[in-house]
């Protein structure tokens, strides 16, 4: 067990404070993306109510289709949330990290680039994700003149 070989200073406090500043403007990014990712899941799960509850005498077809898109949209929303959350929890430990080396005399420098490689390579899947949901989104726009009667 690792235990506490003196007691920090105000300097190697500090100094943990100075290397874990720029994982924590990371991580507000992060938190600003995951809340346009809940807003585009939440307007997908409205669209889909509404979908649903058309009438459906002659446009089956168009409102089966519309919803397996709108369901395939979802699903990639879901996948770059998973993979944002998990990029946050990773940066997390990494800031852990980054004091756990003030206070203890433990080299953590493999595992914090293992750490923050995988909350790049989580960045990176969630942003794939997130492109591929607006291809989608783009290309199933109709536009077309509402008809009245």
């Amino acid at each position: 067990m690792l235990l506490l070989q003196t007691i920090p200073t105000a300097d190697a406090v500090s100094h943990g404070i100075q290397l874990a500043v720029a994982p924590v403007f990371l991580l507000s990014g992060v938190g600003v993306t995951l809340g346009v990712l809940a807003n585009r899941l939440a307007r997908i799960i409205d669209r889909a109510r509404l979908v649903e509850n058309r009438p459906v005498e002659d446009n089956l077809e168009q409102v089966k289709e519309e919803l397996a898109r709108l369901q395939s949209r979802a699903r990639l929303i879901h996948r770059a949330i998973t993979l944002f959350v998990s990029a946050a929890l990773l940066i997390c430990l990494l800031i852990a990290g980054f004091f756990l080396t003030v206070l203890i005399d433990f080299n953590l420098g493999a595992i914090q680039a293992g750490l923050f490689t995988l909350a790049m390579l989580c960045l990176i899947g969630g942003y794939l994700h997130l492109l591929r949901e607006i291809f989608l989104a783009v290309h199933t726009l109709k536009f077309a003149p509402r008809v009245k009667g």
